[in-house]
């Protein structure tokens, strides 16, 4: 009996203080002061579907992968109320690539829905960024045809992260500056010269826009795992315990309060 009640209570007031605290995380923040650039790791969907089984007892990867893909259009109005000017979603690493052949299968059809119903939507201008050569080709032309069909759209921009590694992302970097080079009739000591910091940088997938001022993961893992290695230099890290399906606004809100509050060194 104690039981059935705590499971009917703890909802209820949850219903009733979370509004509460988001109005009152809204009154703390200055969104003058928003990061112009979010990057968010998707962590924790297989476990989530796990700790969660559905009525007919059903904890596939799948499950917690649609779970994972239904939250992003919410993130994304999120950030459009806090001022965020580019989103960075890393949907799949290329070592996730590994997994079996039937969950890679299930996962690319969800990416592949995903996306598709953020291009739909019309509100965002989106772009892939990873090493799309590793995907089904029928989801590279998707891709491809999302990110020129929006193209140009006015709002927040959306890097969908799809067979993404951040040392591969480094060395695709490095790689076309030396063919572009090469291309110009330039010597290997004359491309070697010409490589710096600034040259790298504009090469990478997220060439043109700013770093990731803010960097948010779930699923309580603390690291990054390979994502913008180079451009979260100087990124602020906020961690959170959720899974990805449980992440909520007072969570984002959160996560923004606590960047606002710190004090950004740049290394120094």
């Amino acid at each position: 009996m104690f039981s059935v009640l705590k499971s009917v209570i703890k909802p209820a007031v949850k219903s009733v203080l979370y509004p509460l605290y988001e109005r009152r995380l809204l009154r703390q923040l200055d969104f003058t002061q928003t990061p112009h650039h979010v990057g968010v790791i998707l962590d924790g969907n297989r476990r989530w579907s796990k700790a969660n089984p559905s009525e007919t007892g059903d904890v596939s990867s799948a499950r917690g992968h649609k779970a994972g893909a239904d939250k992003i259009i919410e993130l994304l109005d999120w950030c459009e109320e806090a001022k965020v000017q580019v989103v960075t979603l890393w949907l799949l690493s290329n070592q996730n690539l590994n997994r079996s052949a039937d969950e890679l299968t299930k996962l690319f059809a969800i990416i592949g829905a995903t996306v598709d119903d953020l291009s739909k939507k019309r509100r965002w201008e989106i772009r892939p960024v990873g090493s799309m050569e590793l995907l089904p080709a029928e989801l590279q032309e998707q891709l491809s045809q999302v990110s020129a069909e929006t193209k140009g759209i006015q709002g927040v921009k959306v890097n969908v992260a799809i067979g993404y590694g951040g040392r591969s992302e480094i060395a695709d970097a490095v790689k076309n500056l030396i063919l572009e080079e090469s291309g110009h009739g330039k010597s290997p000591e004359e491309i070697a010269a010409l490589v710096s910091v600034d040259e790298i940088g504009r090469h990478l997938y997220t060439a043109g826009q700013p770093d990731p001022e803010l960097v948010i993961r779930t699923s309580g893992e603390q690291r990054l795992g390979g994502f913008l290695l180079w451009q979260s230099a100087h990124s602020e890290f906020y961690f959170c315990e959720a899974y990805w399906p449980d992440f909520r606004r007072v969570d984002f809100l959160r996560a923004l309060r606590a960047y606002s509050q710190r004090h950004r060194r740049f290394g120094v």
